[in-house]
């Protein structure tokens, strides 16, 4: 198993299975932030005892990069009844109001009944499930004060992987935690609820906040500098750009997969192109 990795200072990544997700921690004077808590509230208990590997503090923060399972099916376990006092929760304003509509959301709950069937592993997770989306709203921007003027800065810098993801500047140990807007240990995920034409903007206000000399934790995978988030966005951005070149001399969406040159693999653009091609077309 993977342990604790010290990326800057007092600040820490863990990649876990399933989905190899990370999850980064900050140490504070006041406590602990966690982001992105894993898949479940097994694998948040888990983590719970990990985390006394790097302090004996209580967990007073809990972030959420993006609405997406891996990240966000741990909070309940860093709340009350699970935890007293409870953590803060938070998120991007559009994340939270997303997840708080995912519990009447037909798509959501085929989704659980999928994932229920996958093992009796997954059928235990799934009995115990409890959704608990952000209580603490980012609009934009916010602050979080870990004690001795420790800060942790919650920006929403636009949309790309999702409408409401979600980046921790922790300036003082010169470090940037981007969730999925970044992977490296697989192609970036541009799934059903991305903005191809949004993202690369999104990377390159990321790389603008953050300096050169960061070290950039991505959604999953091994930290990275800025040379790898810049190039991931420029790849993405050729994608909007042959997307916007297609669709503009009158190429489908089914047949622009064919006539174009793209920088990731056919599986990698099954949504891509059609999601670019619906902010074409409006």
């Amino acid at each position: 198993m993977a342990s604790w990795i010290e990326v800057g200072d007092r600040v820490y990544q863990r990649r876990y299975d399933p989905c190899d997700v990370n999850v980064s921690v900050v140490v504070g004077s006041d406590g602990l932030l966690v982001a992105d808590p894993r898949c479940s509230l097994a694998e948040a208990r888990e983590l719970r005892d990990h985390l006394r590997e790097l302090s004996a503090e209580p967990v007073r923060w809990v972030v959420n990069t993006h609405i997406h399972w891996d990240h966000v099916w741990g909070n309940a376990e860093f709340v009350s009844p699970r935890q007293v006092p409870p953590a803060e929760v938070w998120g991007s304003a559009p994340m939270a109001a997303m997840m708080r509509g995912a519990a009447t959301n037909p798509e959501a709950a085929e989704f659980k009944e999928w994932m229920t069937g996958r093992s009796p592993e997954w059928a235990a997770k799934m009995a115990e499930l409890e959704e608990y989306a952000p209580d603490h709203e980012v609009d934009g921007a916010h602050d979080l004060d870990l004690g001795d003027g420790r800060v942790v800065a919650l920006r929403h810098l636009g949309r790309g992987h999702t409408d409401g993801d979600l980046v921790l500047h922790i300036p003082d140990a010169v470090v940037l935690v981007l969730g999925d807007l970044v992977e490296q240990s697989a192609p970036p995920a541009l799934g059903p609820d991305s903005f191809p034409l949004d993202w690369a903007p999104t990377l390159d206000a990321a790389l603008a906040l953050a300096g050169p000399d960061a070290r950039y934790v991505p959604g999953h995978g091994e930290t990275v500098g800025a040379e790898f988030v810049r190039t991931q966005a420029e790849a993405i951005r050729a994608v909007a750009e042959q997307c916007r070149a297609l669709e503009a001399a009158g190429v489908s969406s089914e047949e622009a997969l064919t006539a174009g040159e793209w920088p990731f693999s056919p599986e990698a653009l099954t949504h891509a192109i059609p999601r670019a091609y619906q902010q074409l077309q409006g």
